[in-house]
């Protein structure tokens, strides 16, 4: 939020600097992200003087330039070149000497001397909009006489600096979004600090109604959304371009003035806190303003246009026939006040946060009034804050104020009441803090101490805290105003023994493996775990019965949690794909969640629920692609296994012991399981199937791998990473080809191989498969290595025979395998 710095000093007389204002608000918990210097006018007129045209005659080549010279107050007279057609002798006028920058929007150029059709020109006299202080371009600026020649433009128009303040409000601090607000804790903190510290509150004793003839009613239908509405006529208004002083204010703060009603009610706005709303009050058909709930279905056309649809869950301010305004929201396009208006209805109100905040995301409208609305405001001051609006609109746009001021109320707000005890604001703030110095912080933050005991305080809250209710946002709020910096670290630290929790380790592992990733070509994305339920229909893998739905979606894209990292990624596939990068190397970690009703227990809450953490890997298109080196290569599923065995060895998972068995689902058109021997499923790999490509939008093959990275941290927890020398003895390899029936895995040969000799044989790879002709039908031929080594000695034949023997004979008991 811009706060601006002389906007500050209007309600707080302070002596610090931007920057010291900076640093206090950001040691009270209001941050400043940054100080700006601005000007009302871009460029503050610098280098602009007033002067007197001296002589003015026609240029000798241009039928429409003239030759003037031009009294600076310098030594000599300037001769400038002026295009003007009202330039004369005698004018004062506005002039940009050699060296002056002027702006055009976000472009600048500098004044010089030049030569324009062979005569020389030394400065510019100036048009409105060529200095930003209008637009009027149709002939330079001509100056009352009594203008002073030599004085510099900006003392002339009066123009002043000021300061930006980047004030990052967080989303409990409501009270302080405004510079009344960030004023008053200002205070407190100067008050501690010793500073004088005059709050000054916005006076409306000169408040008064001008006509008693009765005016607009207001009628609240629905009290639970409206707490409190207030709202009183005035009219025989002017709606024109707001004071000057008004605009520079708006501006200083990044606003664009409109008109003086609209832009007092944005004054107040920022000035205090409170929205306001402004209507024609001509246009307030029956002259009845009626609060109420809308009609489900009913249309509503909003100030930028756009026909919506309502539900019964939003507030609309009506007339006694239709809508006029999105309560808290946004504005009707016909009820707005325009140059025609004549007579205004002013409203204040204070609407109920959630109604403000549901429909505003409902509509996918943020505004600064709904900004405030959606987080509570204080529904005691509607009625002054309005005074001081009414007041305001009176000076810059003249107008009666009829009738009576109409105020509906029906409950009002208390002070929250809260206890608080000396010996856990001293427990929690870690320093035992002077009773006097508590309740001085208290004063300062405007609560009232109602009784006193030796043990602490019973004080009344202002409701304008809406984030102060219990003790220990208190004693937050004393120790913000007493300075987090003033509670000092004691002379004995204590410490517990640090230790490497399963978190840590997990945290560790992850960071190994996405350094391996990153380091094999592949990026790291980071998917939403809300996801369109739509993705799960049909699917048997991952059913949309369970999908953890949400109760209050934001759009039917984002209305559940995933079952899987699958649909993100792919999103992000299609999204590079289609921008002519096609070539995918993805990582995600993230968490997966799941519904299950048939877990449902009895004083269990969540036991439905589960959530897994995960790891997956994308991979599509080239694995090499227009390299001089080395010919094109696509990628294959094959490339993934590889990515996949490489994360499993780096984590110290015994591959020897993970089993890739076939997977048939409706995720994959051929898929791999990733199994341990004890049958726990550590996740799954193979090729998308086309079908979810195509729904995708996808038009290549995509590679997917998907990893529990908590089963794998449970597998790999006893694990230790052991090393040994190189055996000094040989290994030796030998190969079978094997006839087998087409449905044999070769993890089922690996498997059988291993149980038949587990100390000496250390690898079984497979280099050939085959089909084809000169084979039995429905038979298939593996070629396989096997790898046998012993760490002691050299083997020599006869044991060699023995386990080849002994593997050969199983393989033929177990499979059918027949030697070819």
């Amino acid at each position: 939020m811009n706060i601006s710095y002389n906007w500050l000093k209007d309600y707080l007389e302070f002596d610090l600097q931007p920057d010291e204002v900076a640093a206090a608000l950001t040691s009270i918990g209001l941050e400043t992200g940054g100080v700006e210097e601005v000007q009302t006018i871009k460029g503050g007129l610098e280098g602009l003087v007033i002067g007197e045209v001296l002589t003015c005659e026609e240029h000798p080549n241009s039928d429409h330039l003239h030759i003037t010279t031009v009294n600076v107050g310098g030594a000599e007279p300037l001769q400038i070149v002026c295009g003007a057609p009202n330039v004369a002798a005698g004018q004062k006028v506005v002039v940009a000497v050699n060296g002056t920058k002027l702006y055009d929007g976000d472009e600048c150029f500098t004044i010089k001397r030049s030569k324009i059709r062979g005569v020389e020109s030394n400065g510019m006299i100036c048009a409105e909009d060529e200095i930003g202080i209008g637009t009027d371009h149709a002939g330079i600026i001509v100056l009352p006489a009594d203008a002073v020649v030599g004085t510099p433009a900006k003392e002339y128009y009066n123009v002043k600096s000021d300061y930006v303040l980047e004030v990052d409000i967080t989303p409990n601090r409501v009270d302080a979004t405004s510079h009344f607000g960030v004023a008053r804790d200002l205070a407190a903190f100067l008050k501690q600090n010793g500073k004088p510290a005059d709050l000054k509150r916005p006076s409306v004793d000169a408040f008064k109604i001008d006509d008693e003839t009765p005016a607009i009613e207001v009628v609240v239908e629905n009290t639970e959304a409206c707490l409190r509405y207030s709202g009183i006529t005035i009219k025989g208004v002017t709606v024109k371009e707001s004071p000057e002083w008004l605009q520079n204010r708006l501006k200083v703060i990044g606003l664009r003035p409109i008109n003086n009603v609209v832009d007092i009610t944005n004054y107040i706005l920022h000035g205090v806190g409170q929205p306001l709303h402004s209507f024609d009050a001509d246009k307030v058909k029956g002259n009845k303003v009626v609060v109420r709930a809308a009609v489900e279905g009913e249309k509503f056309v909003t100030l930028d246009g756009v026909e919506r649809t309502l539900t019964d869950r939003d507030l609309m301010i009506c007339n006694a026939e239709e809508p006029m305004c999105i309560a808290g929201v946004f504005g009707g396009l016909d009820s707005g006040v325009t140059e025609q208006t004549r007579n205004v209805f002013l409203e204040s109100a204070t609407f109920h946060p959630t109604w403000i905040r549901k429909t505003a995301r409902r509509f996918g409208l943020n505004t600064d009034a709904s900004f405030r609305y959606e987080r509570g405001l204080d529904p005691n001051q509607t009625v002054e804050v309005m005074k001081r609006a009414a007041l305001l609109i009176q000076e810059v746009a003249g107008g009666t104020i009829t009738g009576a001021i109409q105020d509906i109320y029906p409950a009002p707000a208390a002070p929250y009441r809260v206890e608080l005890t000396y010996n856990k604001v001293n427990t929690l703030i870690g320093k035992v803090i002077p009773v006097e110095t508590v309740k001085s912080i208290l004063e300062s933050l405007e609560m009232k101490i109602v009784s006193e005991t030796a043990e602490g305080l019973v004080i009344d809250v202002p409701v304008y805290r809406i984030d102060v209710q219990r003790d220990v946002d208190v004693i937050e709020d004393i120790l913000r105003i007493y300075g987090y910096n003033n509670v000092e670290f004691s002379d004995n630290v204590k410490s517990n023994l640090s230790y490497q929790t399963p978190t840590d380790r997990s945290y560790k592992l992850q960071n190994l493996i996405s350094e391996q990733l990153c380091g094999c070509g592949f990026n790291e994305i980071l998917n939403n775990s809300l996801t369109r339920s739509a993705y799960y229909d049909n699917l048997s893998t991952y059913p949309v019965s369970h999908c953890v739905m949400l109760m209050n979606p934001l759009s039917a894209d984002l209305n559940g949690m995933r079952q899987t990292l699958l649909f993100g990624g792919l999103e992000s596939v299609e999204h590079n794909a289609k921008r002519k990068n096609g070539n995918i190397r993805f990582f995600e970690f993230g968490n997966c969640y799941d519904y299950n009703i048939d877990n449902k227990k009895e004083g269990e809450t969540l036991a439905e629920f589960s959530e897994d953490y995960r790891l997956a890997l994308w991979v599509s298109g080239s694995r090499v692609d227009n390299n001089w080196a080395h010919p094109n290569e696509k990628s294959s599923v094959y490339e993934l296994k590889a990515y996949v065995e490489n994360i499993l060895v780096r984590l110290g998972v015994n591959l020897q012991k993970v089993i890739f068995g076939n997977l048939a689902n409706d995720i994959y058109s051929a898929g791999l399981s990733i199994t341990t021997s004890s049958g726990r499923q550590l996740g799954t790999m193979g090729i998308v199937s086309p079908k979810i490509c195509k729904e995708m939008d996808i038009d290549t093959e995509v590679y997917y791998a998907e990893l529990s990275w908590t089963l794998l941290m449970k597998e790999i927890k006893k694990s230790k990473v052991t090393f040994s020398e190189i055996s000094k003895f040989p290994a030796v390899k030998r190969d079978l080809a094997l006839l087998l029936d087409k449905n044999v895995q070769f993890a089922e040969i690996e498997k059988i191989a291993t149980e038949s000799e587990r100390k000496l044989l250390k690898d079984v790879t497979l280099f050939d498969v085959y089909e084809g002709k000169n084979l039995p039908a429905g038979k298939k031929s593996y070629a396989v290595s096997f790898y046998l080594q012993d760490e002691g000695k050299t083997l020599n034949d006869k044991q060699i025979d023995a386990i080849m023997k002994k593997i050969q004979t199983n393989l033929e008991q177990k499979l059918g395998a027949q030697l070819r």
